[in-house]
């Protein structure tokens, strides 16, 4: 049996992560460049692997608010996403929410990227500064 609920404070070189399962609460935020990406996303990929075989709800919100992160980051978001395609053609209806400051467009083009990337449906939502 697995966890219900992953929690993980934020820190200074890594994003905060809530996965809670009973709630359906799946968010990052923060910022990615962990020394060892391994070590941080790993854990998170394999509650995912777990997630799917757990029975999950039929649709999972996944909120990404990530100021910024860095090339191995992004190859483990990759990971993460291509687990969530997984859980999406299991049949739980995976959407992602990717926020991002309204003058990043570095931020919002990666979030493009992604989406181009994995089968899974993307939504862009722009915010300010004003709204932290």
């Amino acid at each position: 049996m697995f966890p219900e609920k992953i929690q993980i404070e934020v820190r200074q070189d890594a994003p905060s992560v809530i996965f809670d399962k009973e709630k359906n609460i799946f968010e990052m935020s923060g910022r990615s460049f962990p020394a060892d990406p391994d070590e941080f996303y790993q854990p998170l990929i394999q509650w995912l692997d777990a997630y799917k075989k757990s029975k999950p709800e039929k649709k999972m919100v996944f909120n990404f608010k990530l100021e910024y992160f860095n090339t191995a980051s992004a190859k483990m978001l990759l990971d993460l996403f291509f687990k969530l395609e997984d859980i999406n053609e299991a049949g739980t209806e995976v959407t992602i929410i990717w926020n991002y400051l309204d003058d990043d467009e570095d931020m919002f083009e990666a979030g493009e990227e992604f989406d181009d990337i994995v089968e899974i449906d993307f939504e862009f939502v722009e915010y300010s500064e004003d709204d932290i």
